[in-house]
């Protein structure tokens, strides 16, 4: 089987290719490679390549930028996508699409399934619904949120050097999710690719936080560690508290038992692997 990985500089792209199941054939390109606002560069690529599967890891994420970018956002997170399924029927491939929870409002009284109502509150959450949109009939949608992992640019390592630079840190106590090992989303995603699983699924790690419980276990597990070698006061404030120019769902836990009960596998609590990724961050140096 053939697989090709856009978005392979990226953290996702990085764990998508170093979980790649036996027997596959992995094509990887990054943005140095491949534009993805260019269609024609995209369907040659396919045309060339002929993936039985791609597994699109590129995205534009500048949740703020797209504010004032959302031309750009859509073209990269919606009209690309497009190109890629449309190409892709062509040549009788399959596209996995990575989404993320921005398409809901965050309004929901329990966590989100995967059939309920999209209402994207930021023009990244728009771009990102469009790129759902635009998947075919035969083709996987997984929805994730939270994403980190060593090495990339996330909020566990921001955390991580706020807490080394600074006396003090304040982290939003008013947001709530689950955050995401991307080794783990990636291990999800190849499972249902494997799986031949088609329409919309969710993966985030098992477990609820907010924002500022994940910064006092980064900081708990980090000095466990040594990747700290001090403990500074974390304060919980308000999302009044840090005004962005994208409005950001306040509840945003998905509901990832549809994709747990085709898999058949367990569901790891998000700290675990934070663990595991604080470990890997340490052997980074």
């Amino acid at each position: 089987m053939k697989a090709l990985i856009t978005g392979a500089n990226g953290q996702v792209g990085r764990a998508l290719i170093a979980n790649a199941p036996p027997g596959w054939s992995v094509t990887a390109v990054g943005r140095d490679k491949l534009d993805l606002r260019d269609g024609a560069a995209i369907r040659a690529l396919i045309q060339a390549k002929t993936p039985d599967w791609l597994l699109n890891a590129a995205a534009y994420t500048a949740v703020d930028k797209a504010e004032s970018e959302e031309e750009l956002a859509t073209a990269i997170n919606a009209t690309a996508v497009a190109q890629m399924a449309s190409a892709l029927a062509e040549t009788g491939g399959h596209l996995a699409q990575i989404s993320t929870d921005f398409v809901f409002d965050g309004r929901s009284a329990r966590a989100y399934r995967p059939g309920d109502a999209r209402a994207p509150i930021s023009a990244y959450g728009r771009s990102k619904a469009g790129g759902e949109n635009a998947v075919g009939g035969g083709d996987l949608v997984l929805r994730t949120a939270w994403v980190y992992a060593a090495g990339g640019a996330n909020f566990v390592r921001t955390m991580l050097r706020l807490m080394r630079e600074r006396d003090e840190v304040r982290v939003v106590r008013d947001q709530i999710g689950a955050p995401t090992w991307a080794t783990g989303l990636a291990r999800t995603l190849w499972a249902l690719v494997q799986a031949e699983a088609s329409g919309t699924y969710h993966h985030s790690d098992a477990g609820v936080a907010s924002w500022y419980d994940f910064a006092v276990a980064i900081q708990e597990e980090a000095l466990a560690i040594g990747l700290l070698d001090r403990q500074v006061p974390v304060h919980p404030v308000g999302t009044s508290d840090f005004p962005t120019p994208a409005a950001r769902p306040t509840f945003s836990l998905l509901d990832c038992s549809a994709t747990r009960n085709l898999l058949g596998d367990e569901w790891t609590h998000w700290r675990t692997n934070l663990r595991l990724m604080l470990e890997e961050e340490k052997a980074l140096g």
